[in-house]
């Protein structure tokens, strides 16, 4: 069984479990929520709505609430020096399709109970007094290679600049 439910100016087919993202509702994850603008109900036989099918909603149960990515609009008009730059990000829900129900029936699941985190093993405490053993990082062993040439090279001195006038202005010619 489908549907073609329109929520937030779009339109969407779905069919019961399926996770779909739209346009934000309203509702915390883990919530159920009803979309009552079901324009088909489709299956073994299909029922058209005029504009939508009496009786018909579907049930679904809120996963997330999120953002979309940054979109930038940029506008410039050339040789104006006239520029705009906005960013914006589109908010979205992504929901579970949970049932599909017709004749004006209530939703009859309830949100998927959340799993429950694994409890953290905790080592037994141990006595203040024994502490670990610290570890020594090893020192880094110097090549020969390098000692070598470390013992080559004399130390550089810094070179003499070149005499200059003392007066900021060209020198005067005698």
């Amino acid at each position: 069984m489908f549907a073609v439910i329109r929520t937030g100016g779009k339109q969407y087919r779905v069919a019961a479990e399926d996770v779909i993202k739209v346009d934000k509702v309203k509702g915390s994850p883990g919530e159920i929520v009803q979309f009552g603008e079901v324009l088909v109900v489709g299956g073994d036989n299909v029922s058209l709505g005029q504009p939508t099918v009496a009786g018909a909603s579907v049930a679904a149960e809120v996963l997330e609430q999120g953002r979309g990515p940054k979109i930038i609009a940029f506008k410039k008009r050339r040789r104006k020096n006239s520029r705009r730059r906005r960013g914006h990000r589109q908010e979205f829900t992504l929901i579970r399709v949970t049932e599909i129900l017709t004749d004006g029936a209530k939703p009859t699941k309830t949100a998927r109970p959340k799993p429950e985190p694994k409890p953290v093993a905790t080592a037994p405490a141990a006595p203040e007094e024994a502490k670990p053993a610290e570890t020594k990082t090893p020192k880094r062993k110097v090549d020969a290679k390098t000692q070598a040439k470390a013992a080559k090279k004399p130390a550089k001195t810094p070179a003499k600049k070149a005499d200059k006038p003392k007066s900021g202005g060209k020198g005067k010619k005698k």
